[in-house]
């Protein structure tokens, strides 16, 4: 099931499998601003990353000396989610916990995902509600795939801050200890796919929380993240798209030692309460 929200400004679609926003388009001109999902590069549009982002060494965690297994990106992505409200311009989803969920992440949790449209933007808010008796680890993450139509290369992504961006290399989806440092140009990253043949770029720390996609040096769009810690940037070899992926957390390090409390990045919310967080998609 989809579900549609719009204003004057912007129309969206959003799938309650995974609660995955797959549409986002200008009303005035009709231009389609999400990745098509075409499966010869990558299947989805902008999934859910929850309660891991990325992967887990050996694609499994400890918790209380007991093992559980998670795949890439974890379990949310691949589930039904329920609308609970909604609007002309506005929908909540909720994704319950249940007996096959405490199989792989046994706790008991409520994952809300809320879009709202705003005139020319899209806001993407992330509600985890801790209905258990312990406190709940978890990591979460947005990972919206940005339709590229034109040359690769003639779009570029603008930071906030000037900064010199530190990456850190992936091997076998794990974090390694190398990193390499990408120097901006006037605060521009100028699109090329050399960037990513050794897959996504891995930042634990920036000072930007803004990102701006340029379409021959024109403002396209705008990722706002100001709630997130973490960062990734992907996109595959001769694929039109890139993602801007807003994390809290990332993929286990090669050293983990698969103790879920003790990952890297790892949040914790307490029994009986909730943690939210929040990114924009703005049209320029």
């Amino acid at each position: 099931m989809s579900v549609t929200i719009s204003n004057s400004y912007l129309s969206a679609q959003i799938n309650s499998k995974g609660a995955e926003l797959f549409s986002l388009k200008n009303i005035r001109n009709n231009q389609e601003y999400i990745w098509e999902g075409d499966p010869k590069y990558w299947a989805k549009h902008s999934p859910v990353l929850f309660p891991i982002v990325g992967t887990l060494k050996n694609n499994s965690y400890f918790h209380e000396n007991k093992e559980y297994k998670l795949p890439q990106h974890g379990l949310a992505r691949n589930l039904d989610f329920e609308v609970i409200e909604s609007s002309d311009s506005h929908v909540v989803f909720s994704l319950k916990a249940t007996e096959e969920t405490k199989k792989v992440y046994p706790f008991e949790f409520e994952l809300q995902l809320t879009y709202t449209l705003s005139e020319n933007k899209i806001e993407i808010k992330y509600t985890l509600i801790n209905k258990d008796s312990v406190a709940i680890p978890f990591c979460i993450g947005g990972h919206p795939g940005f339709s590229l139509p034109k040359n690769f290369e003639n779009y570029a992504l603008e930071f906030e801050v000037h900064e010199t961006l530190t990456s850190y290399v992936l091997e076998n989806g794990l974090v390694s200890n190398t990193k390499f440092q990408i120097n901006l140009e006037e605060k521009k990253l100028p699109l090329h796919y050399a960037v990513f043949e050794n897959d996504a770029l891995i930042m634990k720390a920036l000072q930007s929380k803004e990102i701006i996609i340029l379409d021959e040096n024109k403002p396209l769009l705008k990722v706002n993240f100001k709630d997130f810690n973490n960062l990734g940037i992907w996109t595959k070899v001769g694929a039109s798209f890139i993602c801007i992926e807003p994390w809290l957390g990332y993929s286990d390090t090669i050293n983990a030692n698969g103790n879920i409390l003790e990952k890297e990045g790892i949040q914790i919310v307490k029994e009986n309460t909730k943690f939210e967080c929040q990114f924009s998609i703005e049209i320029l």
